[in-house]
């Protein structure tokens, strides 16, 4: 009874951790987390196997596993998904800067309740059209058993590179073990046999400083240079992880202000990692759109952005003329400075571009984990946005999953006819 008991306060302190100030705060804390809580020695606790499954189960969403039987690399999970979305699922997501899935799956016509600028996996189980496959095309399929989520079923590699669909997890990006660490210096530095590096104190995703004795951990733990799982053959990462602030209160309904997510430099070279050839510095070379450190906002594209309000309406200016729907890089590189201004601009800065280094990168178009839209973008890209005034959703899509895709902007932030928001940039509308 003493052995429930505590495995029942490790847990139950372990989840108060993670839900402070509405984000896992407390529990990474920028590098790695208690190991109880994601793994298991034996599957065993109190006589009992920790993997029950069914309605009575301590967590009911895993599946079932015999006492003193447990998975592969002794997970709390069927896989390395399923024990992240163990904690960073739920059914309640708005608010819950850590909750990254809506499960169960919203019924049809209802949107998942995530807001994260990532989005909500949850998005992968909805289908609106032939071309949606069977909502595959909505984002990162992540394989997770307890959660429902496959494989990609169209593609067996990442488009442009050779990542294994059949390996694509949580920590595919995110170390769970993270090595990569910014120190006092704001050098990017990685522990290994030989040397000493400073331990990780706390976050580097929202601005917080090294110490001269302790380090920050990088932007949201991703995999930096060397990084591959021991459970994946796909090639190791060969590029560093980005530069960028998130703020601190992140997953939110942008009804009347956006959630800024300040990225500095680095993030199309990252994703590069596993989708290469997609990754490029300018039209010339392969006719694909530019996206790279390189691939800076001309003269002209900056003035159209600052201008653009919505269709045919260009009276906007710098100050004001931000979107989280087309965000970009400032082109800011890793020093205190910029760590500095980026923390200021993620506070809910308006402004937009004015330096004539900001660029385009992956995520100025998609979003990181998932969306409600084809190719995981952050708008739907059919030929209207709105129409007569009103959302213009795809065939089987509900005005209310599509108004909670666009995260709940109301239609009055558009044209009565809005085209595509590639016009934010190219103004052909």
């Amino acid at each position: 009874m003493k052995a429930l008991k505590l495995s029942l306060v490790i847990m139950a302190a372990a989840l108060l951790t993670i839900g402070l100030g509405g984000m896992a705060y407390a529990f990474h804390n920028g590098g790695v987390a208690n190991c109880e809580s994601c793994h298991t020695m034996h599957n065993s606790s109190a006589g009992q196997p920790m993997f029950g499954g069914g309605s009575s189960s301590p967590n009911p969403k895993k599946g079932t596993v015999a006492q003193f039987t447990g998975v592969n690399y002794l997970l709390q999970g069927s896989d390395q998904s399923s024990t992240c979305l163990n904690c960073h699922a739920a059914s309640d997501g708005v608010g819950h800067g850590y909750v990254v899935m809506t499960f169960s799956t919203p019924s049809t016509g209802n949107p998942p309740l995530g807001y994260s600028p990532g989005g909500d996996f949850a998005w992968l189980a909805k289908t609106y059209s032939t071309s949606d496959a069977s909502g595959s095309r909505h984002g990162h399929n992540i394989i997770a058993k307890d959660f429902s989520l496959q494989a990609d079923a169209t593609f067996n590699k990442g488009p442009g590179g050779n990542y294994l669909a059949s390996e694509l997890s949580c920590i595919s990006c995110h170390d769970p073990h993270p090595k990569a660490r910014i120190d006092s210096t704001y050098t990017l530095v990685y522990p290994k046999i030989g040397n000493a590096v400073p331990p990780i104190y706390q976050y580097g995703s929202y601005g917080d400083a090294p110490t001269a004795t302790e380090a920050v951990g990088v932007y949201r733990f991703l995999g930096g240079s060397g990084y591959q799982p021991k459970s994946v053959t796909s090639p190791a990462f060969v590029a560093d992880p980005p530069v960028a602030v998130a703020p601190k209160t992140y997953n939110r309904k942008e009804t009347s202000t956006d959630t800024r997510v300040a990225y500095g430099s680095g993030m199309s070279e990252w994703c590069a990692n596993c989708h290469g050839s997609i990754h490029n510095d300018s039209v010339s070379s392969a006719f694909i759109h530019p996206a790279s450190n390189a691939a800076r906002l001309t003269a002209t594209v900056t003035a159209n952005y600052n201008a653009y309000v919505k269709s045919g309406d260009l009276s906007g200016g710098q100050k004001t003329s931000y979107t989280s729907l087309i965000p970009y890089e400032e082109g800011l590189t890793l020093n205190a400075d910029n760590i500095t201004a980026l923390k200021t601009d993620a506070a809910g800065a308006t402004t937009g571009p004015s330096t004539g280094n900001e660029n385009v990168m992956c995520l100025t178009c998609h979003r990181a984990h998932a969306s409600g839209f084809k190719s995981m973008t952050r708008w739907n890209n059919d030929e209207f946005v709105t129409s007569a005034g009103a959302y213009a959703p795809p065939s089987g899509m509900s005005p209310t999953e599509y108004q909670a895709a666009m995260y709940d902007r109301p239609t009055s932030k558009f044209a009565t006819y809005q085209r595509s928001l590639c016009n934010k940039c190219h103004v052909k509308d």
